[in-house]
């Protein structure tokens, strides 16, 4: 073997370089806590240690009703004044009632002082004034943190929504509003609340049955192993079991369509047509036809004769299959190591995606906060430029606009750096998605390796080589590692492609015409199948790089043209491992899930006492499901790796190999008594 695809190897490792120093870079531009943290209208984080803000952990907003949705309000989009505060208002109140009152109730103007800008304490001045230079807020509402962000305390008495218990409130400008005024502003924020309170209750339910789920997780590992073992035994049974049953069940309609058939004979309108009675949104109509119940018996007798025909054909290939599958199963029995290698793929993958995700928020941090003249008029000239807040109350821009503020809009900047955050985002993703890829190249590559040493060994198991995964393995990364980042390069740039034309069709679904929705939807489509079409290439080319150790481009072409040449056995194995590897998945979840659902709902007496008492009993039952049926994925992709090779290698072997002295086949026994072509060779000592 030597190196193959150095090229691309080195250009691999000077990505990953980069990639490493854009994530430095990335962690020192900067801040999660833009992220953690809400900012008000100066740019301060609420909550931050060492400020003044260390003990305003809520945000506040002056007129809630400006927010369009809490989208926005998250965001920190929604054009008011915002402050960091210890705790949200408890009660309605207006500054001009406050103001009239402070004399003799000097504590209500001290609790809404709280609300006002810091520092402010000037309750003579005009209201006029105060709500123009937004000093302070016209009104504050009963109101409840939420991403620590206060908002309305909503609830509802006798189906109408109210706010402490009141519909109505007055909003400081001399005017009464109704509660459902705030509804647009606090768009479905009950329903997240609601949504927060199941979610510390699914969070109790994992709390107490984490380990009773580990459990459910093991059996299924358990059973899945056991049906890999069994499929060396079983694999022809249940295939030719789920034939039969097909044949049989569609026999049974047609018996039962020319049973309907016979039945309607004589009586009066059977015998019109289709045509007669034109359609009908009543659809029981033309099952009262005969016509109907004749349609449906040629349609069942068409299908039956194709399936009976294709098993007459394919009879021998189908017998193939069964036996690679048997096959696959003895080699997973030599090999077992290779079970759980899906352990390091899932590693690597999750170390891709952390740096992927650590490195995204840094990135969407990095930035200073950039400052805009936020005015109450809508025809201001200055409205949304930027600004400085050091120097805004030295400027014209309060005489031209009277109430502008210049306050905190979002994180920044106009450095080389922050206008080509976008750009470094999209690099992000494109080294994520080879990155990722790579991970499952070298996973194939690995497993078709150590099975391909199988096949090739020719006294099955002595001359398998010792420890045949890790050997593969480490051919994969010192050879071959050029070839896996070629594979991956490509099937990377067609999933970022598809990554944008999702993003570009999302961006555009308001405004597209019908032109442009079409040529979307075909493109996607189109990188679909091209996605799917690489995926299989790039699988096969995998294996033979296992194999002989070429190029990738060379594999490929390789095993793509051995594939050509025996395409009817590639759709018949192909199908029959789907079947029963899906076949598989279902009983292994479904197994596992039926298990689960009894212990869970405290139907085994044994274990009556031992199941906890939860308040969703689907969470872990669906956990379970769910888990289990990834726990058997897993271990049959391992499984379809291992038959994909061995059938690779069964097709070189019949095409390099004639069974002669001279040329061996390398196949199993059971292999070769199924092609009937000549004993195999004696095998030698």
């Amino acid at each position: 073997r030597r190196c193959t695809d150095v090229i691309c190897c080195v250009i691999f490792i000077v990505v990953i370089l980069g990639y490493i120093a854009l994530g430095v870079v990335a962690w020192v531009h900067g801040d999660p806590r833009k992220v953690v943290y809400p900012t008000d209208s100066y740019g301060q984080f609420c909550g931050q240690r060492d400020t003044l803000n260390e003990n305003k952990t809520i945000l506040f907003y002056f007129n809630i009703l400006k927010c369009a949705s809490p989208v926005v309000l998250i965001n920190l989009q929604c054009p008011t004044t915002q402050l960091c505060v210890s705790k949200c208002p408890d009660r309605f109140a207006t500054y001009i009632d406050v103001q009239a009152s402070y004399r003799y109730r000097p504590d209500q103007w001290n609790y809404f002082r709280q609300f006002c800008k810091p520092g402010f304490n000037n309750p003579r001045k005009s209201v006029a004034q105060v709500l123009r230079d937004e000093d302070c807020p016209s009104m504050i509402i009963p109101s409840r943190p939420f991403l620590k962000r206060c908002f309305p305390d909503f609830s509802t008495k006798n189906g109408v929504l109210t706010v402490a218990n009141q519909t109505t409130f007055k909003d400081g400008r001399g005017k009464t509003r109704n509660v459902t005024d705030l509804r647009e502003a606090a768009n479905g924020i009950n329903n997240v609340l609601d949504a927060r309170s199941v979610g510390m209750k699914i969070f109790e339910d994992y709390a107490i049955s984490w380990y009773w789920i580990l459990i459910g997780l093991f059996i299924a590992m358990l059973l899945s192993l056991l049906f890999l073992v069994l499929l060396r035994f079983t694999a022809g049974v249940l295939f030719w079991i789920f034939i039969f049953g097909v044949i049989g069940i569609i026999g049974y309609g047609i018996w039962h369509c020319y049973w309907e058939y016979d039945h309607l004979k004589g009586i009066p309108g059977s015998d019109l047509t289709v045509y007669d009675i034109g359609f009908q949104t009543d659809f029981k109509v033309y099952l009262q036809l005969r016509q109907t119940w004749l349609a449906f018996m040629i349609i069942l007798c068409g299908v039956e004769v194709i399936i009976i025909l294709m098993l007459i054909f394919l009879r021998n290939r189908i017998r193939i299959a069964i036996a690679l599958l048997k096959e696959g199963s003895r080699a997973i029995g030599y090999i077992m190591s290779t079970l759980f290698y899906p352990i390091v793929t899932f590693l690597l993958i999750a170390i891709c995606i952390s740096y992927w995700a650590v490195t995204a928020v840094f990135l969407a941090t990095s930035g200073e906060p950039v400052y805009k003249v936020m005015a109450n008029q809508t025809l201001c000239k200055y409205a949304n430029l930027t600004c400085d807040p050091e120097t805004f109350n030295t400027t014209n821009v309060t005489k031209v606009c009277p109430g502008a503020q210049c306050t905190f809009a979002f994180y920044g900047g106009e450095s080389l750096y922050h206008k080509y955050i976008f750009i470094f985002q999209l690099a992000n993703a494109f080294v994520f998605l080879w990155l990722v890829n790579f991970a499952i190249a070298l996973g194939q590559c690995t497993l078709a390796g150590a099975f391909a040493s199988y096949y090739w060994a020719y006294r099955k198991p002595a001359d398998i080589p010792l420890w045949p995964l890790f050997s593969s393995f480490g051919r994969a990364i010192r050879y071959h590692t050029g070839s896996l980042a070629f594979g991956a390069l490509i099937l990377a740039i067609v999933q970022l492609i598809r990554v944008i034309l999702e993003y570009l069709d999302h961006k555009l679904k308001g405004t597209q015409n019908s032109f442009t929705r079409f040529l979307l939807c075909c493109l996607k489509c189109c990188f679909w199948c091209l996605e799917k079409f690489l995926k299989f290439i790039n699988r096969n080319a995998y294996i033979m790089i296992a194999i002989y150790g070429k190029n990738f481009c060379t594999s490929a072409k390789e095993a793509f043209f051995l594939l050509m040449r025996n395409v009817v056995r590639v759709a018949v194995l192909d199908k029959v491992t789907d079947f029963l590897l899906f076949l598989g998945k279902i009983l292994v979840a479904g197994g596992v899930g039926v298990l689960a659902f009894f212990f869970f709902t405290q139907r085994i007496p044994v274990f009556a006492q031992e199941a906890p008492v939860l308040n969703y009993y689907w969470v872990p039952l669906l956990t379970v499901i769910i888990g289990s049926y990834l726990v058997a994925h897993g271990f049959f992709s391992v499984y379809a790796m291992c038959v994909d090779t061995l059938f690779l290698c069964f097709c070189e072997d019949l095409e390099r190999n004639d069974g002669s002295t001279a040329k061996p086949y390398f196949m199993s026994a059971s292999l070769h008594r199924i092609l009937g072509k000549k004993k195999l060779s004696p095998k030698k000592a």
